[in-house]
């Protein structure tokens, strides 16, 4: 499975790729905003792609869209991952058309779980 991460912060994209390559990701890019995101994505077409809410340039939600059109995939699997605390932040983003909802600090089992869905799906 090809995994993008867009994550601008240090530590938490080092936390997000362990918790990856424990729950069996081979296949992992990485990026720190939207731009390199998109760019990343034009030359090699993620499976899933994980994206902070809050990026230096855009945020998780119209990158998701942005991404999106980009690869022709409007269906393509994407988990938000956020460290706040509204209480309306899963609604925000399944509405947005995420399918999963990841808390920072990243828990190794939301990645496993999340994995083990789309492979089950597939």
């Amino acid at each position: 499975m090809r995994l993008l991460c867009v994550e601008d912060d240090r530590v938490n994209a080092m936390l997000l790729e362990q918790s990856c390559r424990d729950a069996g990701v081979t296949e992992l890019e990485m990026a720190e905003c939207g731009r390199d995101a998109l760019a990343l994505a034009a030359r090699w077409s993620p499976d899933l792609v994980v994206l902070d809410l809050h990026l230096p340039d855009t945020d998780g939600l119209a990158l998701l869209a942005a991404l999106r059109r980009l690869l022709q995939a409007p269906d393509l699997p994407a988990a938000l991952c956020s460290a706040d605390a509204p209480d309306d932040l899963h609604d925000m983003a399944i509405t947005a058309g995420f399918q999963f909802v990841w808390r920072k600090p990243v828990m190794p089992d939301d990645v496993r779980l999340t994995l083990a869905a789309l492979r089950a799906a597939n």
